[in-house]
């Protein structure tokens, strides 16, 4: 089954049939899996890219009229031509399996199939009958024999609407529609389909990552569109004007009692998500207040505390309880937890930082403090080292980026960042470095540290060694290499390690059957965050290791879902869409070397920013939000790029 007998994905046609296996020819464009899930095979695929054929078993027309179904199905109907064209190619084809086609019908589905995708101002119109036209031309007596009488059986076949963005966002956020609803003005629907899955969109459109533009097809014309900005001005439109959500809480068949440890954002979303389904949610919550990581280690100029604590407090109204300054597995045992509720989630940020490993970091200097105690005290109002003004932050994440740009808002003089690697290998955000360049934040890369230089007690300088970078290591960035010889020492009277975090898992003492990783993570089944106790579900940086915000929402929603399960005595499995999630992500949805075929030059709206010389000092919010007629012109640069696609399995 795993040869390839016919494909046009991508433009690239590769034609087996008729061959020998050894004679095939290989298809590039393309890695399509054997399996959809266990026990069952790929027979074809079509969609918006062509179609991949793996079976002789599988009737094209009858492929291609599942495909033109679904299709039709998704259209948007604001094109009349993609609206009623793609109903008269589905019917056509559906007669045509029936037995009851006529030769004419050919001409009429080729017809309409070309005048759709060139007249159409979406993709569901400009890519959708593409692989149709690619049938009608490679498996033309296929749709001569229906044509002329030959029903066709029906096969066995899965479809899903998916989009470049919406695949790339891990709580897959309905991105296309929201922000057309934004361009036509449409504020506050645009927030009901934000919040069918995600109840922060005021927090996530500050601080996401975006991976969702980094897979926006608009970048492939000029920029991609400012999906995560977009989704801030909803937020913050709807808080200026006074109004709150009115979310739908829709029990149930049976509701049982849910324990909640964090109130990060896994916490939180599920909690949300639970409480929509009827369930009494408790949240608990060492901190004194919501949020977790997101509370106490980003800044206010980047996410101020009152956006944070606004969207908790609308989720508390749905019946949510949080306890504030109760640590689970010293305040209360969460075996405790296990006893007295139906289901326990485990959502606990990483509070601990990574070690440096390098001589004096142990040694109790004064001045040396770990990068999350550092943000914590800043975030808390207070210097974590008044006496200090010359700072060195040891790393590359937002976390070291976000230490950097803090200490000149307490004050500091001097500030410097060391990373072993090169600009090009930091992981963190490329604006906030950009950022922090302009805030004037001394850049050392290629640097590594060897020694924390102290006297008297007190720090006074670290000493450093000069990196280049050798082969690719197992995450397949160069490794750096010490150069000999080329030691030096950077001044400072406050060294801040931020290489990493680590989880304090102290909480699962006498908690049976949940197992945990060398990386301090807890281990859970994929699909559905249950663990090895089947009352105990986890979700956040707990269990993927310290990620974005955004992959721990996406976490604690399905978490949600399943312990509804649970509580339901319903099968915990995976779900389609679990299974298409990993099927988009070997078949890409996403080609950043597609031609799009339109004129670009339409660059994005940038958010207006205070200037460097002024926001370094201040923790008021940096950047401004769009105003409604931005956020307009901004929505309308969208090219709505949903995608089809449809697999026969078997």
């Amino acid at each position: 089954m795993a040869e390839i007998l016919f494909s046009s994905w991508g433009g690239e046609v590769v034609d087996n049939r008729g061959k020998e296996p050894q004679d095939f020819e290989t298809v590039g464009k393309v890695s399509l899996p054997e399996y959809f899930q266990q026990d069952e095979e790929i027979k074809a695929l079509i969609g918006w890219y062509g179609i991949v054929l793996r079976s002789a078993e599988v009737n094209v027309v009858d492929l291609c009229r599942t495909y033109m179904e679904e299709v039709q199905q998704q259209s948007c109907g604001k094109c009349f031509l993609c609206r009623i064209g793609t109903r008269v190619i589905a019917d056509t084809l559906g007669r045509l399996c029936r037995g009851q086609g006529r030769p004419a019908d050919l001409e009429l589905i080729a017809g309409l199939a070309e005048s759709i995708s060139e007249s159409s101002k979406c993709n569901i119109g400009q890519s959708g009958p593409l692989p149709l036209l690619h049938a009608l031309e490679h498996f033309a007596d296929d749709f001569a024999a229906a044509a002329g009488g030959a029903a066709v059986p029906a096969g066995k076949y899965r479809s899903r609407l998916t989009a470049p963005c919406m695949d790339a966002c891990p709580i897959h956020l309905d991105i296309p529609t929201y922000v057309e609803c934004i361009k036509e003005g449409k504020f506050q629907e645009s927030l009901e389909v934000i919040r069918e899955r995600l109840p922060l969109p005021g927090v996530v459109g500050r601080v996401c990552v975006r991976p969702c533009e980094e897979h926006c097809r608009r970048a492939n014309l000029d920029e991609a569109i400012s999906i995560k900005f977009l989704k801030r001005f909803v937020a913050d439109y709807e808080l200026d004007h006074g109004r709150e959500p009115e979310y739908q809480v829709v029990p149930s068949a049976k509701t049982g009692k849910v324990a909640i440890v964090g109130a990060g954002p896994a916490g939180v979303t599920c909690a949300y998500h639970l409480a929509r389904k009827g369930h009494q949610v408790t949240i608990y919550e060492r901190l004194g207040e919501p949020g977790g990581m997101s509370a106490v280690g980003i800044p206010d100029y980047r996410l101020p505390r009152q956006i944070l604590r606004h969207e908790v407090e609308m989720i508390q109204k749905l019946g949510v309880t949080i306890h504030y300054n109760t640590e689970v597995g010293k305040d209360v045992k969460l075996s405790q937890l296990e006893a007295d509720f139906d289901a326990v989630f485990v959502a606990i940020g990483a509070h601990l930082s990574s070690s440096m490993r390098v001589e004096g970091e142990d040694a109790g200097y004064q001045g040396f403090i770990p990068g999350v105690k550092y943000l914590l005290d800043i975030n808390s109002g207070i210097d974590p080292y008044p006496e200090g003004k010359k700072v060195v932050v040891v790393g590359g994440g937002n976390v070291a980026i976000d230490c950097v740009r803090c200490s000149f808002r307490i004050g500091k003089e001097d500030v410097n960042l060391v990373y072993r690697r090169t600009e090009k290998e930091m992981p963190a955000d490329d604006v906030e470095i950009h950022d922090a360049k302009e805030e004037k934040v001394n850049f050392h890369f290629l640097t590594q540290p060897i020694k924390v230089l102290a006297e008297n007690g007190k720090v006074v300088g670290l000493e450093c060694i000069k990196m280049q970078l050798g082969e690719p290591d197992e995450s397949g960035r160069r490794r750096p290499e010490p150069v000999e010889g080329s030691e030096f020492v950077i001044d400072c009277d406050i060294v801040v390690p931020a290489i990493g975090q680590t989880i304090d898992l102290s909480l699962l003492e006498g908690v049976d059957n949940v197992k945990t990783t060398r990386w301090h993570t807890i281990v859970v089944n994929e699909d559905t965050k249950q663990t090895e106790n089947p009352k105990i579900f986890s979700a956040g940086d707990c269990e993927t290791g310290p990620g974005a915000l955004i992959t721990a929402c996406a976490g604690g929603r399905k978490a949600a879902f399943n312990i509804d399960k649970f509580i339901n005595d319903e099968p915990l499995v995976a779900t389609e869409n679990d299974y298409f999630d990993k099927f988009f992500s070997q078949v890409k949805v996403y080609d950043p070397q597609e031609e799009i075929g339109f004129i670009g030059g339409r660059p994005r709206y940038q958010l207006k920013m205070l200037p460097p010389d002024t926001r370094k000092y201040t923790f008021d919010e940096v950047e401004q939000g769009f105003s409604p007629q931005e956020a307009m012109a901004e929505a309308d640069r969208c090219l709505r790029c949903y995608r089809v696609a449809t697999i026969a399995v078997g």
